[in-house]
């Protein structure tokens, strides 16, 4: 005990905040506990509380994130997701890889709309699963499959992840989400090619959906399922096609794609009702709380690190261990890595990017890029155990034991580290967009 209280106030609450966790204390919580009892240590009253929290809160840009999860809840709930599922199971037909191949495309498509993560597996989940089952995949793969691709929702704009990090890092959203398309994309290709190791041989139940691609009972399915999904369709043209043609910003995007899912919902496919509006509203609203909760408490966290100079010092301590940056951006990935095995991504974004963002300019190194870096980074903590969010989803949907799921997401864990090396060491994958489109 003494050795603890004779570490410096911001040390000691950093170290209890993670006693905190290991007790299963909720993450926002153990925030707020712990940067007020260094701010007592400090000796600042607790009156300062309340407005460091409504200062961390009242920013512009993070009223992206309440919208953006009830654009995604409502397109759940309107039955839009399930009429893009559709469309694209006819439309690959019978590829190798059937219903993976599907469950790949819905989901990085999927992130396109929603932005979570954990959103995006309990809405399209089910659905995904099921298909997948049906078409010879074992349960507990599909379920990984889901939760892989549901994890780089955070990557592919719009992002709620993203929006963080360019409020942390004052960094351009518009940039950051013009630069997380290829490396998005990129991370689902390497999905793609986990499929043939994952699914037994056997015929493809797609056939009873899809007969032979020449055939014209294809084409004419296919231009069914195209026309009953095409407002859900456009739903990533509008919001993306509108962000950078400069119509609107990220954040006002937020609301424009609350306003179509609505839209659509009552005039399109006429699926709305004053209950899937309700369900809808509860739902987006409980799970935005969770996010902006951790937000509010986030700052008085940031705050106690600021004032006992814990950004110059660890740092420093970062800039020290060697004077090649590619040995310090290994080390800052490893240390991502392993927080994104216990934490959210947004918790692990406030904690840590104030730290490494001045370590980001002091060694040159764009911070768009290094944005990107961190969503892919912290997609990969999304399916990593013993938290891995995605997996408790999914484990809830399919009712499968948690273990299970993770020993099946094994493939996909692995491709994704492979794929973050990659994006990490070609830069211009995130940069060559942003630089044509300037």
């Amino acid at each position: 005990m003494s050795e603890f209280l004779s570490l410096g106030a911001g040390t000691q609450m950093i170290v209890g905040f993670f006693l905190l966790m290991a007790l299963r204390v909720p993450v926002a919580f153990a925030l707020g506990l712990s940067a007020m009892y260094a701010m007592w240590q400090i000796g600042f009253g607790f009156e300062l509380a309340g407005d460091l929290i409504a200062t961390g809160i009242a920013k512009y840009a993070l009223l992206a994130i309440p919208f953006f999860i009830l654009a995604g809840t409502l397109m759940g709930k309107l039955g839009i997701a399930e009429r893009m599922i559709r469309f694209f199971r006819i439309l690959i037909g019978d590829l190798p890889g059937g219903m993976g191949v599907v469950g790949t495309v819905v989901c990085l498509f999927w992130g396109a709309v929603s932005g979570s993560g954990p959103a995006s597996v309990a809405a399209i989940g089910p659905m995904i699963i099921k298909g997948m089952e049906e078409d010879g995949y074992p349960r507990a793969v599909a379920a990984a499959l889901v939760c892989t691709g549901a994890a780089f929702s955070i990557v592919i704009p719009p992002s709620i992840g993203l929006v963080i990090y360019g409020v942390i890092a004052e960094t351009s959203i518009s940039a950051l989400f013009t630069a997380a398309i290829v490396p998005g994309l990129f991370m689902g290709l390497l999905m793609l090619a986990v499929l043939p190791f994952v699914k037994p041989r056997g015929r493809s139940g797609l056939d009873k959906i899809a007969p032979a691609s020449a055939s014209d009972g294809y084409w004419l399915d296919l231009g069914h399922s195209f026309r009953a999904s095409f407002w859900g369709l456009m739903t990533p043209v509008v919001i993306l096609g509108g962000i950078y043609s400069g119509i609107f910003t990220p954040t006002e995007a937020a609301l424009v794609a609350t306003v179509y899912a609505i839209a659509v919902g009552a005039f399109a496919y006429r699926t709305l009702t004053v209950r899937a509006l309700y369900d809808a509203l509860t739902e987006a609203a409980s799970s935005s709380a969770v996010v902006m909760l951790v937000v509010a408490y986030a700052s008085l966290f940031g705050w106690v690190v600021t004032v006992e100079d814990l950004v110059g010092q660890y740092s420093g301590q970062l800039l020290g261990l060697s004077d090649n940056g590619a040995v310090i951006l290994m080390v800052i990935m490893l240390i991502l890595l392993i927080a994104g095995m216990f934490m959210d991504p947004v918790t692990v974004m406030f904690i840590s990017l104030p730290i490494f963002m001045p370590v980001v300019r002091e060694l040159g190194w764009d911070p768009v890029w290094f944005g990107v870096l961190v969503m892919v980074n912290l997609a990969i903590g999304l399916i990593t155990p013993p938290v891995g969010i995605n997996l408790y989803v999914a484990a809830n949907i399919t009712h499968l034991p948690l273990e299970r799921i993770a020993r099946a997401a094994l493939p996909f864990l692995a491709i994704s580290v492979i794929g973050l090396a990659i994006v990490a060491a070609v830069p211009a994958l995130s940069l060559f967009l942003p630089e044509m489109l300037k």
